[in-house]
Parts: C-alpha cells; sequence; structure tokens
C-alpha cells in the first residue's frame, strides 16, 4: 500500500517563500515519476511540477522560474520550493504518485498567498 504524506503548506504574503515535502512510502514508489498539483476554489486540479526518478523536471508555464521541485531518493521525499508566491497560487497542493498506473494522493495542504 502506497502512502503519501505532506507537509508545509501555510499562509504567507506576496512574494514570500514557502516549501512543501512528501514523503511516500511502500513498494515500488523510489522508481516512479512524483508530482505537485494544486486545486483552487472553483477550479480543476491541475499539475504544478513533476520529477522522475531519475531527477528530470516538468514545470507548469504559470509557475516556471519561481518554484523548484526536487527529489530524495534516500528518503522517499519529493519537495516543492515556492519563492516569489503569488496570490494566484492560493490553493490545495496535493502530492501524487503513479505506480504501475495507479494514482495515489496525499492528503492536501492548503497554500494561501496574501496581497
Amino acid at each position: 500500500q502506497v502512502q503519501l504524506v505532506e507537509s508545509g503548506g501555510g499562509l504567507v504574503q506576496a512574494g514570500g517563500s514557502l516549501r512543501l515535502s512528501c514523503a511516500a512510502s511502500g513498494r515500488w514508489v523510489s522508481i516512479h515519476p512524483m508530482g505537485w498539483y494544486r486545486q483552487a476554489p472553483g477550479k480543476q486540479r491541475e499539475l504544478v511540477a513533476a520529477i522522475t526518478s531519475g531527477g528530470s523536471a516538468n514545470y507548469a508555464d504559470s509557475v516556471k522560474g519561481r518554484f523548484t521541485i526536487s527529489r530524495d531518493k534516500a528518503k522517499n521525499t519529493v519537495y516543492l520550493q515556492m519563492n516569489s508566491l503569488k496570490p494566484e497560487d492560493t490553493a490545495v497542493y496535493y502530492c501524487n504518485i503513479a505506480v504501475f498506473g495507479i494514482d495515489y494522493w496525499g492528503q492536501g495542504t492548503q497554500v494561501t498567498v496574501s496581497s
């Protein structure tokens, strides 16, 4: 059974920074890509950033240059460093991993950016 535990959300002023963490447990998690998604009120869940087991990353255009995803394979943990935060980044952020085609999600962590 795969489990994802997130931490690091909170309230920050525009221009500030936050770092999200997601610890994965279970078989095979180390070989599959992991990602961060977000969902703002009234909007669909969207991909923010993803990273392969080898460390290759991709980002949504809206966060390029501001967010950095990284992965500690020894700890099975993925991080999302968020800098220069904007009010439009306000959302619930979810960690995701797809293990052999089955999606697993974290519980979500709220990020609120005040103007």
